[in-house]
């Protein structure tokens, strides 16, 4: 007879939605919190593998958890995702702003294509996730928003970091607003970390940026973002936290 878990930041009584939740740092948020008993509607735009393996993993741990596919650039597909979340487990408590894309390659080829792709994603996708949350999370909750916009400063990069740039300054504001209801809102700045979005050519200089003289893994965020949507996180509110190895 196995041991019974230990939760070290009991989420039993959470439903989370972690937007890009089924690959890289999404994943790894979506089961650590999973790991802590809170419901997970893992959101994705197009790998069902990726997805259904997600909560099979979440399940094979006896936590609870549902594949959602929606576009997170369409704010019609935004408030579905909200509306199967609360179908499936009630309200809400825990939204993790993490979609993301990347086109990287010298700023003067930049399309507008290119542009309209990355922000449509990027900067008005976690704008409407952000302003969803707002209206559905029960008093109490978290808002959490991945963001390397400042961080990685590599060629290449200008349309990624300029897409990003602007989250941090919805994160101070909205925090704000959303303080009478206490309702924290927060940025985690994951700095290099070993996902599809990091370029193969970069892995070298991110590594030696850090003293600790290697990349990120998606777990390391991950155990930032659970400390963030935890109750010991609830006087912490309109923050970035750099969780990059001092590699910034």
């Amino acid at each position: 007879m196995s041991a019974p878990h230990h939760f070290a930041f009991d989420l039993r009584d959470k439903v989370a939605i972690v937007a890009g939740g089924s690959r890289g740092i999404g994943r790894a948020i979506s089961e650590r919190l999973g790991r802590e008993g809170a419901a997970v509607v893992v959101n994705y735009v197009s790998n069902d593998a990726a997805a259904n393996d997600t909560v099979r993993t979440i399940a094979e741990g006896e936590g609870k958890a549902l594949a959602v596919k929606a576009d997170m650039s369409r704010v019609e597909e935004i408030q579905r995702l909200f509306d199967e979340a609360e179908t499936a487990f009630g309200g809400i408590d825990i939204v993790v702003a993490n979609a993301a894309t990347a086109v990287i390659k010298p700023f003067v080829e930049f399309t507008e294509d290119d542009y309209d792709h990355v922000f449509n994603i990027n900067a008005k996708g976690v704008f409407f996730i952000v302003q969803e949350a707002a209206k559905r999370l029960r008093n109490g909750g978290r808002i959490i928003v991945t963001s390397t916009g400042g961080v990685r400063m590599l060629p290449g990069n200008a349309l990624y970091l300029a897409s990003k740039g602007t989250i941090e300054q919805l994160v101070r504001t909205v925090a704000q607003e959303l303080g009478p209801r206490t309702i924290t809102v927060n940025a985690i700045l994951p700095g290099y970390t070993k996902t599809d979005l990091l370029p193969e050519r970069d892995s070298r200089v991110a590594a030696e940026a850090s003293p600790f003289k290697r990349i990120g893994e998606p777990e390391d965020v991950a155990d930032v973002a659970l400390f963030l949507a935890s109750n010991e996180a609830r006087w912490i509110t309109g923050q970035e936290l750099g969780a990059g190895g001092g590699a910034f």
